[in-house]
């Protein structure tokens, strides 16, 4: 019988790392891997309104961090198993609010009104946002 030794026990270690480790996410239920979705195609958008100079550098980081712990929070729950309802819940409208600022700052959110009252206002915010 063949032994091992440090060499074979370091190559078979290593993989059986590199096999398990891409599956690692798969536990992830169809919430969190929704939301880990959303949150990167939030944060895509982000980037390219950064590139298009759409974004002040100070809104784009504000947007970015707030991204950042959605995505740990996410990913945290994920690692974890299934993640509760209401937490699933918060972190959406969570995510919803960081959106609706990207698209408010990007002007290219869906606007409300009929400009009766000084002008059209994006979806969800009143006539003094940001200031308000």
């Amino acid at each position: 019988m063949r032994s091992f030794t440090r060499k074979t026990l370091r190559t078979a270690t290593l993989t059986a790392l590199l096999v398990t480790v891409p599956f690692a996410g798969a536990y992830a239920g169809p919430r969190e891997t929704a939301l880990i979705n959303q949150i990167q195609s939030v944060d895509t958008g982000i980037r390219a309104a950064m590139q298009a100079n759409k974004l002040e550098p100070g809104e784009a980081r504000d947007l970015r961090t707030q991204i950042t712990q959605l995505d740990r929070a996410a990913q945290r729950a994920a690692r974890d198993g299934t993640m509760p309802v209401t937490q699933y819940q918060r972190l959406l409208a969570q995510l919803d609010d960081v959106s609706q600022k990207l698209r408010a700052a990007t002007g290219s959110a869906f606007l409300i009104g009929n400009g009766a009252d000084g002008g059209y206002y994006p979806n969800g915010y009143g006539p003094n946002y940001p200031r308000g």
